[in-house]
């Protein structure tokens, strides 16, 4: 029996004879070394080599991560950063990330304001898990603000007057008493709003009690296998490690493989999770056909009952709840009747319960055998899952369960849902044929909210003809002549279904552009005129 080890945050897990890995069988978990306020001091000074730099390149490729290339004392370097709620962190890579064709707010922003401009300084705020970079280029000078606090990460860059120009989260006064929202005056967390540096991190505290305040006054950068980078050595810890050249080697290292392999075992465990409930529904299933198949089994008792039944009945009195008779083979046998029945109704009785058993068990014997092949598949998958390493290979895995059925693929909504859409008003917004985006008011304030301060002059807007119905807009992009008709029907459609005459079989509804569109004086919310309309008759 040999153990192995599964980089991150992944527990140690022993290898058995078998060749499975066995979870039950965890005997520890992995100490995770934090990207705390001291690595970023680290990271900070390694930075400061490249204040004065030029920038060459801004790239975002997703919502968490942003990179900028510094050219600085002959060489191009790309410095990362990352606001990802679970892995925030920033340092030096050494491979380029993907550039977008369409890129994001803060990625374009920056791209305007500090490309071709200079890194001026570099700044860790307060001592904490804070990183200012402040640039100057011919559009002034601007900040970019890293926060690394766990689930309230974000990056933020500011003008030279401390106005928010761009954010990769933006974060509403209904979610936050710090809101992070275009146009306002950027502050910093209610935790750095005292006086005074930030307290150690525990992980710091606890290796500078094993190690001594001395392991502080100079940085030595290492990599422990499956538990982080750190500035300084953590053997005291009794945790594995290797030198390497540069904290943001360290960091690049460990997080290349700690969170593939975090995102393999959350893919297993998900998995895991879902086989064995679609493995326990079978096991159901088949207890049940296992007594249906009993039932079966007793039809011939059930038939031969019912002919005794016949052959004594005549001879028993009304409204007895027993039979006493004598079986083909001379034994004695008590057979059960209904006293409200005469003998022939007891009789057919039982005949129709051995026919019904008798019909039935062609289609449970087929369900039995489906079932157990589908129960031996899913066992297979399992066994799979937890063997396999690579997520690849689990992702594979998961296709496979999908295409058999054996799990259900939900709708992918983002987590990230949009800061009180509509200014709170109650409006759906859903992707129209064509590439259109379709809105429609589920109320009447949301209608009159937005017909009148959404939809633009030259979209497209739609009721249902001479009935209450939600009001819905195409929006055109300023071209409502290039709206094709299945963009038209779809959001008629949507009009119809959201009326009073959505159970009707064929319903009338009105289109006209918005700028035709007006709301009477002193009329209701939701009430409107409108003319130059065209209609169009859809099923409901």
């Amino acid at each position: 029996m040999a153990d192995s080890f599964i980089a991150g945050d992944a527990c140690f897990l022993r290898r058995e004879s078998t060749g499975r890995y066995n979870t039950e069988v965890l005997t520890e978990r992995p100490i995770r070394i934090p990207f705390d306020s001291f690595t970023l001091s680290a990271v900070t000074s390694e930075l400061g080599a490249y204040v004065g730099g030029k920038v060459q390149d801004v790239r975002q490729p997703s919502e968490y991560e942003l990179s900028i290339g510094i050219y600085a004392a002959g060489r191009e370097s790309a410095f990362y950063l990352c606001c990802h709620p679970e892995h925030a962190r920033c340092h030096f890579i050494t491979k380029r990330l993907a550039n977008p064709s369409r890129p994001p707010l803060l990625c374009a922003t920056l791209r305007s304001r500090v490309e071709g401009g200079r890194l001026i300084s570099v700044e860790q705020v307060r001592g904490d898990r804070m990183l200012v970079l402040t640039f100057q280029s011919a559009a002034g000078v601007h900040r970019l603000v890293g926060e690394f606090m766990g689930k309230h990460s974000n990056l933020i860059f500011v003008d030279d007057d401390d106005r928010i120009l761009a954010a990769s989260k933006w974060v509403g006064a209904a979610k936050s008493s710090r809101p992070i929202l275009p146009n306002t005056k950027y502050i910093l967390p209610p935790v750095m709003c005292a006086e005074g540096f930030a307290p150690r991190s525990p992980f710091l505290t606890k290796l500078v009690t094993a190690s001594g305040e001395g392991i502080l006054d100079h940085f030595a950068p290492v990599l422990s296998p499956g538990h982080g980078a750190y500035p300084v050595s953590v053997t005291s810890l009794g945790l594995p490690e290797f030198s390497r050249a540069s904290i943001s080697i360290a960091l690049e290292q460990h997080f290349a493989l700690s969170i593939p392999a975090q995102a393999t075992e959350a893919l297993r465990a998900s998995l895991l999770n879902q086989l064995n409930r679609v493995l326990l529904a079978k096991d159901v299933a088949l207890a049940e056909l296992r007594q249906a198949e009993e039932s079966g089994g007793r039809a011939t008792g059930w038939q031969r009952q019912g002919e005794l039944i016949l052959a004594y009945g005549p001879a028993q009195a009304p409204g007895s709840a027993d039979l006493v008779a004598w079986d083909y083979d001379g034994t004695q046998i008590v057979i059960k009747l209904d006293p409200e029945l005469d003998f022939k109704q007891n009789a057919t009785a039982y005949f129709d319960r051995a026919k019904k058993a008798k019909g039935r068990m062609a289609m449970v014997l087929d369900q039995i055998g489906r079932i157990s092949a589908q129960r031996a598949e899913i066992l297979d998958l399992l066994q799979g899952v937890r063997e396999e390493p690579r997520l690849a290979g689990l992702e594979q895995l998961r296709e496979s369960a999908v295409r058999r059925r054996y799990l259900n693929v939900q709708p992918i909504v983002s987590a990230r849902k949009e800061e009180r859409p509509f200014g709170g008003y109650r409006i759906r917004e859903l992707a129209g044929p064509g590439g259109y985006t379709v809105l429609y008011g589920e109320n009447s304030e949301g209608n009159d909210h937005l017909t009148l301060r959404i939809a633009k002059p030259n979209d497209l807007w739609l009721h249902v003809r001479g009935d209450t119905s939600a009001h819905v807009v195409i929006v055109t992009n300023n071209h409502p002549e290039k709206v094709q008709r299945e963009t038209l029907v779809f959001a008629a459609k949507i009009a119809a279904q959201n009326s009073r005459a959505k159970h009707s079989s064929y319903v009338p509804v009105d289109y006209t552009l918005k700028k035709y569109v007006r709301r009477p004086k002193g009329a209701a919310a939701g009430a409107a005129l409108y003319v130059n309309e065209k209609t169009i008759h859809v099923e409901s």
